[in-house]
């Protein structure tokens, strides 16, 4: 299986502005999830979110892996750079398929200038209507 996942920065903070810190970043998340025998097949963001495609194997919950993979990318930040990246708890992911791999792909690889038009929550709002995804009971 083949996900699109986002998650954000915890109350959207802008800490990721730091471009070659974000691209360190990116690559770390890949490498470590190879280390951990988690296929991330792409990276990528903007200042308060990360983008990424993570193909599941037959026994990997998304949850989990995702939760490693958030977990560990924030301890690792803070610990390189003497910051305080957290994540906000939820995040997005919509399954794909290979006929939409490339658009995904390409959409992630374009964030800084998609971003220059549209906000993350405006994205995020976005993504909400296309896939049918109703707001949260409290």
């Amino acid at each position: 299986m083949i996900l699109h996942c986002v998650w954000s920065t915890r109350n959207r903070q802008p800490l990721l502005s730091d471009c070659s810190q974000r691209k360190t970043l990116f690559a770390h998340i890949c490498a470590n999830a190879k280390e951990k025998g988690i296929r991330v097949s792409l990276v990528g963001g903007y200042v308060d979110h990360l983008h990424l495609i993570l193909y599941l194997g037959k026994d990997q919950i998304p949850s989990k892996v995702l939760q490693l993979i958030k977990g560990e990318a924030s301890h690792w930040f803070n610990k390189q750079y003497g910051q305080r990246l957290e994540w906000q708890d939820d995040y997005f992911s919509v399954s794909i398929g290979e006929s939409q791999l490339a658009a995904v792909s390409n959409y992630i690889l374009n964030q800084e200038e998609h971003h220059r038009h549209k906000s993350f929550q405006e994205e995020y709002e976005e993504f909400m209507r296309v896939y049918k995804f109703k707001k949260k009971c409290d």
